[in-house]
């Protein structure tokens, strides 16, 4: 089986067009079409089904398609395995971070990285902490930056950096402040202005109300932080966020046994040989996480103004 034709198979299963994976692949439209052709014949099945200008996976097609993953993955794997015997750590690193961990967390790494590696070019990709997860599932980047899942797939795996505690905030002045007690049930009745309850962030909270049987009054959600938290602080409700984004436009609500934290950390994917410029900055992430991350205790005041 040609390994260029696997190549050709999968763009055109990624992009969906014949001359979108002509273009990538640097060939003409005929030249993809006559691989995947001898493809088709190698295996006696029809990999696409082409009605008009739409194509379409057969059942063929999908069942070849992960092996032809994971092929290509192995391949790519033993070349930059070979590579890696000789000469120092060099190379493109393909990284995927959320748009919170690239503002908050990586810029002294990167700094210390670029410096200590500087023949390494890094390409950063910020996309939500899903996004960065699914591209390692497709092989796509070597490393991802990352909110952990709540359940880790089988084919990641996740090595935990940082401990990020969640706090439960509002704006300055905010009634909320001024009940002398606060639980989940009395914090259910307000509006609340959240991270989307599809990412990471958002399952934790909504797995908290839903552990007491509560539900959550969500007037708004969005996946980025700095805009939840914009929106706390002019008051359109409660809200949970880092500890670290804690300004003097909002205070922190001391809610009764109601201590949330999430895990910050780099993923990868469990068949992919890693190239040396990856674990050296796997190396430097662990460097510059939490040495005692369990030390970390809820916070003790009620205002971080």
């Amino acid at each position: 089986m040609d390994t260029q034709n696997l190549k050709a198979f999968l763009l055109v299963a990624e992009t969906g067009s014949f001359s979108r994976a002509a273009e990538q692949l640097h060939l003409t439209q005929p030249a993809v079409s006559k691989r995947i052709a001898q493809l088709e014949q190698h295996l006696d099945s029809a990999l696409f089904d082409r009605i008009g200008h739409n194509i379409r996976m057969t059942e063929a097609g999908q069942t070849l398609l992960p092996h032809a993953k994971a092929v290509q993955q192995a391949l790519q794997g033993a070349e930059q395995s070979v590579r890696d015997l000789a000469g120092d750590v060099a190379g493109e690193l393909r990284l995927a971070t959320s748009h919170h961990i690239g503002l908050h967390r990586l810029p002294p790494l990167l700094s210390h990285f670029s410096k200590a590696f500087p023949a390494v070019q890094i390409d950063i990709e910020f996309m939500d902490s899903e996004q960065a997860c699914e591209l390692i599932t497709q092989g796509k980047v070597e490393l991802a930056v990352v909110t952990l899942a709540p359940v880790t797939e089988t084919s990641i795996i996740a090595l935990p950096i940082w401990q990020d505690p969640l706090d439960f905030m509002v704006r300055v002045g905010d009634e909320l402040l001024q009940q002398p007690t606060l639980d989940l049930r009395a914090l259910s009745t307000h509006p609340a202005v959240l991270p989307g309850l599809n990412t990471y962030t958002g399952q934790i909270v909504k797995s908290l109300f839903d552990q007491h049987e509560l539900q959550l009054q969500v007037s708004m959600a969005t996946n980025y932080l700095e805009t939840v938290r914009m929106m706390a602080s002019v008051g359109l409700g409660w809200t949970v966020l880092p500890r670290s984004m804690c300004d003097n436009s909002l205070a922190t609500l001391q809610v009764s046994e109601a201590y949330i934290e999430r895990t910050l950390g780099v993923v990868y994917h469990r068949d992919r040989s890693l190239p040396r410029a990856a674990r050296a900055f796997m190396d430097a992430l662990i460097s510059f996480g939490d040495s005692n991350a369990g030390s970390i205790k809820p916070a003790s005041v009620a205002s971080c103004a």
